[in-house]
């Protein structure tokens, strides 16, 4: 029992690590904020605000891009 109270708890990752995943997550997040609204206060009017290029390019590349550093944040060797 003594043991195991005197032994040292580590994290699974560096602190290098977190704050790589926690930049994967700012870009995971301003991302989705790009895809959201756009929509119409009428269901009967289209807006054609829906396909703009922030949408429809910029949105979905941030997401990938915050999913890559993610997983680099998640393989990169921690300092010890």
């Amino acid at each position: 029992m003594q043991k195991e109270n005197n032994q040292k708890k580590e994290f699974l990752f560096g602190q290098k690590n977190y704050r790589i995943m926690l930049v994967g997550i700012v870009f995971i997040a301003l991302g989705f904020i790009f895809m959201s609204g756009g929509g119409s206060d009428n269901p009967e009017v289209f807006n054609e605000e829906i396909y703009n290029w922030q949408r429809i390019r910029l949105a979905p590349t941030l997401v990938i891009i915050g999913l890559v550093i993610e997983i680099y944040a998640i393989f990169a060797k921690p300092k010890k």
